[in-house]
């Protein structure tokens, strides 16, 4: 179901090419990284058979959501609009970490079960699952599309444990995990305070992420092998 949804939305919206566009360019090169960090890291952990049938791709589109997701299977796209925000390759690499971590952790399989079962959905086999609307938007939903990073989809158990497995990748990849404080920071302030109260929202609030980041850190840097651009 991803792979149809996922080229279903790039036949619908405005992809950017990494051939004419510096930024596609790094969405392509940050998001080679960030899987290689992954099938690492998966395979250290005797977990490799989980990724086994990943095919990655990595897509800069051209809207101005500031927005990031990845689908099972690998399927990542990055809107253009995120990108005023991360500001630098090290914070879009801790987005993009952030996001594989939670289709690595089955976040988004979670959502749509759980998702279908509210819904009284029951649905027998792949191919009626492709092919029934509801389902589809519930898939959408869970993954993540169509809503501002970090406002849909996950609740804060999922979000904190992305934060933590993302932080580890983006290290890996040779990225320094300390842009991850700053970046959601910048993330905090482009809200505008607008947010409610963690009591009433799934997500953590910024400062208990600013936080747990912070206290992940060292962990973090553990795995932190700085690499050439």
């Amino acid at each position: 179901m991803a792979l149809q949804e996922y080229q279903s939305f790039l036949s619908q919206n405005k992809t950017v090419s990494p051939t004419a566009s510096k930024d596609a360019e790094m969405v392509r090169r940050v998001g080679n990284r960030i899987a290689g960090a992954v099938t690492a890291y998966m395979n250290q952990n005797n977990m490799g058979n989980q990724i086994a049938g990943y095919k990655w791709e990595f897509n800069l589109v051209d809207d101005k959501q500031v927005n990031a997701w990845c689908m099972p299977g690998g399927k990542v796209v990055v809107y253009t609009g995120l990108l005023p925000v991360t500001q630098n390759e090290s914070a879009l690499a801790c987005v993009m970490g952030h996001e594989v971590a939670h289709a690595i952790a089955r976040h988004g399989n979670e959502r749509m079960s759980q998702g279908l079962v509210a819904q009284g959905i029951q649905i027998a086999g792949a191919v009626a699952l492709n092919k029934n609307p509801q389902a589809q938007n519930i898939f959408m939903q869970a993954v993540g599309v169509g809503g501002p990073l970090g406002l849909m989809a996950y609740g804060r158990q999922n979000e904190l444990e992305a934060d933590h497995l993302g932080l580890i990748f983006m290290a890996m990849a040779g990225y320094n995990p300390n842009e991850a404080v700053p970046f959601w920071t910048r993330m905090a302030n482009a809200g505008g305070g607008q947010k409610p109260p963690e009591l009433l929202s799934t997500h953590p609030s910024d400062d208990r992420r600013i936080a747990q980041l912070q206290k992940l850190m060292p962990e973090a840097m553990k795995y932190y092998k700085p690499q050439g651009r």
